[in-house]
């Protein structure tokens, strides 16, 4: 049984609310015994929101339910257990999140806008006019919003807005089902000005946003000045939503994969370079593989531009061919949700040596892990958790593989 609200160790009353052949799902209703854990979440909508549901455990405790976790999946489903833990990686608690999809509905009986987060079990969106994991400046910028959008003749076509915040400029993309009038772009370039972002629109998909007011805002981009790295971005691309945690991550990856100069790594996953162009700067040959062209062009112009040499191409790492690219000393494989096993399974027995994998999802990297190890010839020498989003159930990890 998993109940909902409640923590490892305390007694509770609960009610179930779904039955499921293997297990059922219960919500606590009643804290017997409580936790030493255990907090008043500071969130005023935290009892609504379907965006941070673990507020009522304070960060230790949320960290250590998460290595749990990942211990028990690499357990449970890879049938292996790290040599040794590694510490895990913590940051701020609030204010956290550069990057964020704020859902919009417009609610005619109230005669308002409601932009913020879902609900949880719910579609409906949070009457909210602040939020506590968006930066200080972002957060207050809901209300405001929140009435723009009440004046816009398209206020119930526009579903969702965007959030990306870099070291120079915030950007918000406005999601919209039918076309603005010269009203209502007057009213989105008056919001824009006065309160110092950057609008962008997007009528269709990711592909079709573009700036729209104002033209000369400076670019998006985060740093990674351990490494002298700046990466540029644009705000529908995919990048860590908490960048002082992904510094942090970034620096733990290299370190373990301890690039030397002129080893050859691989760089599974690159996106627009977030891994490569730090083991780069480290004199590695990297050769970053990923299945979008417009990231892998992204990452080449973030090489070109940070003055360093690394090469990148496009591959379906979901059924690699690898031979083209030659053998590697090492691997970075940062995969999404699915994880990577076809990757893993492709690798032939005399390379790499080592692999630091980093991972969104403890249950596959657990399942790739168990292919490393068991008939791989890796052994898995430490596994560990990243905090990247506080109070919630994600659990980001990094693990390391070694061939003796």
């Amino acid at each position: 049984m998993f109940v909902e609200g409640a923590l490892a160790g305390e007694t509770v009353e609960a009610s179930v609310v779904r039955e499921k052949p293997k297990f059922d799902q219960a919500r606590a209703t009643r804290i017997l015994e409580a936790s030493s854990g255990r907090r008043a979440p500071p969130c005023p909508y935290y009892e609504s929101c379907g965006g941070c549901v673990i507020q009522h455990a304070d960060a230790r405790t949320q960290v250590a339910a998460k290595q749990r976790w990942l211990e028990d999946c690499l357990e449970r489903i890879g049938k292996v257990r790290p040599e040794s833990l590694l510490a895990p990686i913590y940051g701020e608690e609030w204010g956290y999140r550069r990057r964020a999809r704020l859902s919009v509905r417009y609610v005619e009986k109230k005669g308002a806008a409601m932009v913020g987060f879902r609900e949880r079990r719910s579609t409906f969106v949070v009457d909210m006019q602040a939020c506590m994991v968006l930066p200080v400046q972002v957060s207050a910028l809901i209300p405001g919003l929140r009435e723009l959008i009440g004046r816009l003749s398209i206020r119930d076509r526009l579903p969702q807005i965007e959030v990306a915040v870099g070291e120079r400029v915030t950007v918000l993309v406005f999601r919209h089902l039918l076309p603005l009038s010269d009203a209502d772009a007057s009213l989105l370039r008056r919001f824009a000005e006065d309160h110092a972002i950057q609008a962008w629109l997007q009528p269709r998909g990711p592909e079709s946003a573009a700036p729209f007011h104002p033209l000369d805002a400076p670019p998006l981009d985060y740093d990674l000045p351990e490494f002298g790295v700046r990466l540029a971005f644009q705000p529908t691309d995919f990048t860590q939503v908490n960048h002082a945690v992904n510094r942090l991550l970034v620096s733990r990856a290299v370190r373990l994969l301890d690039p030397q100069p002129g080893e050859r790594i691989g760089d599974m996953f690159c996106g627009l370079g977030n891994f490569s162009l730090p083991l780069a700067a480290r004199g590695a040959q990297v050769i970053g593989l990923e299945g979008s062209k417009t990231l892998v062009e992204r990452a080449r112009a973030n090489a070109l531009a940070n003055g360093l040499t690394a090469q990148f191409e496009a591959a379906d790492l979901f059924a690699p061919h690898l031979a083209p690219w030659g053998a590697f000393d090492k691997l970075l494989i940062d995969p999404p949700r699915e994880g990577a096993i076809e990757l893993v399974k492709a690798l032939p027995p005399n390379w790499p040596r080592r692999i630091v994998y980093v991972s969104c999802d403890a249950a596959t990297l657990a399942r790739d892990a168990g292919v490393l190890v068991n008939t791989q010839g890796f052994r898995l020498a430490a596994a560990g958790v990243v905090n990247m989003f506080p109070h919630t159930a994600h659990v980001e990890s990094i693990a390391l593989f070694e061939r003796d």
